[in-house]
């Protein structure tokens, strides 16, 4: 019974079947998604997804998708989805349902690469492949997914010193979403270190002096290449509106809607005042000053950076929802195996976690469907999420084996 039982494990634990049967189940609630939009008042589909598609639209009709209002992202993107025009309005859900699958890819080959068994790397890979948040975000239509995959095949292609595929999908990571701009440092000490692993470990002043080599000259290049290139290419094509929706209004944005971010309620309180534009781009100093010093720290273990500097980005960020967090759970199936964390107190940061949220929702919900003023109550509680989400990183960073001092023990 108990060969069975393990047998039946590997197979489960195969690669191929797990990606097969997270695509599924991801193929599954697409559909079940249909027909809730079809059928119920509450719909199923973010109405991010209708923004891309009314953007795609005007690019198909030869005009710019910014005239379709809020949409605040690359013209990229309504170009990729230019077949949910012409082809099903249900492509850009199959393309982010395969690219959170192919997340799970990159994820299995990286971990692979980090010393792990198939068994083990798959086991770590269904965190991702069978977490609720990435299925949800994904299957609704938000691209997130896209961001993870783009985010991911870097890294693995930093680990493989494929340097010029990595500097490619880098710079378009940057040009979809601004903040990989916080791997920039930690990728620079790894590519100019890379031939020699002892220089990651020399003072500030030393890894400075060695930044300027072949190897980072050639990533800078192409990198910045592929960036400016089609940054540059839509502004020919879409003028002001392109820069400044894709990245300057992210820069400049005061977002009065309820979030978990700490700055939410002064975002909201100074909205009219003249120095709203000078408050919201100090809050930007915190995550600056943060991701510089886990930088410096970290820079020896990429995955370990991406998820500290991306995990500070989004808990300090001006807006935080919900699908940010993907863009720091993508590193955690990376991290685990190294994290020494016993399973009472994983467990326990998982719950402080999870009530932090809860504390949120619940003003929040008076705010949002009963019209009751908690706007000091969701403000609160964001303070609170702040501090739990420092308490989990904080034990995280304590609780973690960096990949250096792991080589030096074995």
């Amino acid at each position: 019974m108990a060969h069975t039982a393990d047998t039946y494990l590997s197979k489960l634990l195969n690669v191929w079947v797990l990606h097969g049967l997270a695509f599924v189940i991801r193929l599954l609630l697409a559909g079940y998604g249909i027909y809730q939009d079809k059928t119920m008042v509450v719909k199923y589909t973010d109405i991010d997804y209708h923004v891309f598609t009314d953007a795609s639209r005007f690019v198909a009709q030869g005009e710019s998708p910014y005239n379709r209002s809020t949409y605040r992202y690359t013209p990229l993107l309504a170009w990729i989805l230019l077949p949910n025009i012409y082809a099903t309005a249900h492509f850009g859900k199959l393309l982010f349902v395969t690219c959170d699958v192919l997340s799970g890819v990159l994820l299995y080959h990286i971990l692979c690469i980090r010393g792990l068994s198939s068994d083990g790397a798959c086991r770590y890979c269904a965190l991702w492949l069978f977490n609720p948040l990435p299925i949800g975000v994904s299957t609704r239509g938000n691209a997130e997914a896209l961001l993870s995959s783009l985010v991911l095949s870097t890294l693995l292609c930093l680990e493989l010193k494929r340097f010029f595929l990595a500097a490619f999908f880098y710079g378009l990571s940057v040009h979809m979403k601004i903040y990989p701009v916080t791997y920039a440092i930690p990728i620079a000490v790894y590519v100019s270190t890379h031939r020699n692993l002892e220089d990651r470990n020399k003072d500030v002043f030393r890894l400075f002096l060695r930044l300027f080599n072949k190897d980072l000259i050639l990533f800078a290049a192409v990198a910045g290449a592929v960036f400016f290139g089609l940054t540059s290419a839509f502004y020919c094509m879409y003028g002001w509106d392109s820069l400044y929706e894709t990245f300057l209004y992210h820069l400049t944005r005061r977002d009065i809607r309820h979030n978990f971010s700490p700055y939410f309620y002064m975002i909201y309180l100074t909205a009219e005042s003249e120095w709203s534009l000078a408050l919201g781009l100090v809050s930007f100093l915190p995550q600056l000053g943060l991701v510089l010093l886990t930088s410096v720290a970290f820079h020896a273990d990429l995955p370990f950076c991406f998820f500290i500097n991306t995990a500070i980005f989004v808990s300090f960020n001006k807006v935080c929802t919900s699908q940010y967090f993907l863009w720091y759970m993508c590193f955690l199936p990376l991290i685990m195996p190294r994290l020494r964390l016993s399973i009472k107190l994983g467990v326990g940061l998982l719950l402080l976690w999870f009530a932090g949220q809860g504390f949120w929702l619940m003003p929040a919900y008076y705010l949002e469907f009963e019209g009751h003023n908690t706007f000091s109550y969701i403000w609160l509680a964001g303070l609170l999420f702040l501090i739990i989400n420092t308490i989990v990183m904080v034990q995280i960073i304590s609780h973690y084996i960096p990949e250096s001092q792991k080589r030096k023990t074995s």
